[in-house]
């Protein structure tokens, strides 16, 4: 039962309680948006795959907006109409850093997924001699063919070249309306069931070590000179999902199939196929300059392509010192 003294010890506790001062809950930061491309293949959007899986853009206080791209030099065009921050693309795509177009952030792994191939009744790359060739412009596609026309003493003039998009490269090699075709797994994975008795006739491994295909990390020259921090910050991220990729890459595969919904069994087979490296390995390739000078080799490739005359140093369009602070 309550007494009047009772009554008057509760109102006594509310009136206090009402004007004690208020204790503020500390306000959370808003997450900074980041606009990534990517290609949606192992190599590329595996890391993403792992930065959602593990919440690793929240710990750099990111909200990213993921971006599928069939190509590198669509990404890139996409950086320069300004709806594009960060990308990823392949060897074949470097011309366009080394023109000034992007900044390259860093190395993502080294693949041997690409290659020449052809119809049956075509035995070697100097067959190739005025037939139509198939082939994405401007990827490690087209850059594959270049050098083993090149190593069979043969030039991109040779053959008559039919630019295409990736998988119109499939339906027309399928459909025998080509050749040959510069392209890569798994794209071929898909060619090979409708054209059993294709051939590869060369290789990325064909080239390898003198020739590295990496795959790169590529920034917008703008958000480079504005917001050096966002790389940065970008740059963890995916420094970490590269190290998780290495210590767990079979579950690395499970995430990429869901977040890309692909074949497992093809994007296994990409997955080991490629040389997939740990932050540690590509800091030592930085320090050293190998990331240089194998950036410097395809400067001199794009030369001899006829891609670009006068490409920017590797210096200009590489920055060594913001990758190793990440």
């Amino acid at each position: 039962m309550l007494t009047r003294r009772s009554l008057l010890t509760t109102a006594a506790a509310l009136t206090a309680a009402a004007t004690m001062p208020m204790i503020a809950k500390p306000a959370r930061a808003a997450s900074k948006p980041i606009r990534i491309g990517y290609l949606s293949d192992f190599p590329n959007s595996s890391l993403f795959a792992i930065a959602n899986d593990q919440k690793l853009w929240q710990a750099e206080g990111l909200e990213p907006d993921l971006k599928v791209f069939t190509n590198g030099p669509i990404q890139i065009q996409a950086m320069g109409a300004g709806s594009l921050d960060f990308g990823t693309i392949g060897p074949g795509a470097l011309w366009l850093p080394a023109s000034g177009h992007a900044r390259v952030l860093g190395v993502n792994d080294i693949g041997f997924s690409d290659r020449v191939i052809a119809q049956a009744a075509i035995n070697s790359i100097s067959d190739l001699k005025g037939k139509k060739v198939g082939v994405p412009q401007g990827t490690s596609g087209e850059m594959i063919l270049r050098m083993a026309l090149g190593k069979a003493g043969l030039t991109i003039k040779d053959v008559q070249v039919v630019p295409m998009d990736p998988s119109t490269v499939v339906a027309a090699f399928s459909s025998k309306q080509i050749d040959a075709a510069g392209i890569w797994y798994p794209l071929i994975d898909a060619i090979k069931p409708r054209v059993p008795d294709m051939k590869e006739l060369a290789s990325n491994k064909d080239f390898y070590p003198d020739t590295s295909f990496i795959n790169t990390f590529v920034a917008r020259n703008e958000t480079i000179q504005s917001d050096p921090d966002l790389a940065k910050s970008f740059l963890k991220v995916i420094k970490k999902a590269m190290d998780y990729r290495v210590a767990n890459l079979d579950h690395s595969i499970e995430l990429t199939v869901a977040f890309t919904q692909s074949p497992p069994d093809a994007t296994a087979k990409v997955a080991k196929s490629r040389k997939l490296l740990t932050s540690g390995e590509l800091n030592k390739f930085t320090e050293d300059g190998s990331v240089t000078k194998w950036l410097g080799e395809f400067n001199k490739m794009f030369v001899d392509f006829g891609t670009i005359k006068d490409p920017l140093p590797p210096e200009k369009y590489f920055d060594a010192t913001l990758f190793l602070s990440a």
